[in-house]
């Protein structure tokens, strides 16, 4: 959970977010596959960005729904961004 080497916040895996979160990994990956909970996807991998993460644990971050779909949107080479929508 370091700034990489160029001073940038590198990427969260679930490891990470579950600590800063005093939440077991399942829960995290639960709640990502929920779209309760922002991420990334990497080639296979999950990835979560810091700030959104923190902005989630203070209330401000994805709002909860009763039914939330994942949609993703490229954003570079390999990497997709998984936003989240209610159903109507």
């Amino acid at each position: 959970m370091d700034d990489g080497p160029d001073g940038i916040e590198t990427l969260w895996d679930a490891r990470d977010v579950a600590r800063y979160l005093k939440v077991s990994r399942s829960w995290v990956y639960q709640k990502a596959e929920a779209g309760l909970l922002p991420y990334l996807k990497v080639g296979g991998l999950v990835r979560f960005v810091p700030e959104r993460i923190r902005a989630f644990a203070l209330g401000s971050g994805t709002p909860t729904a009763k039914r939330v779909l994942a949609s993703p949107v490229r954003v570079g080479a390999g990497v997709e961004q998984f936003g989240t929508r209610k159903q109507t």
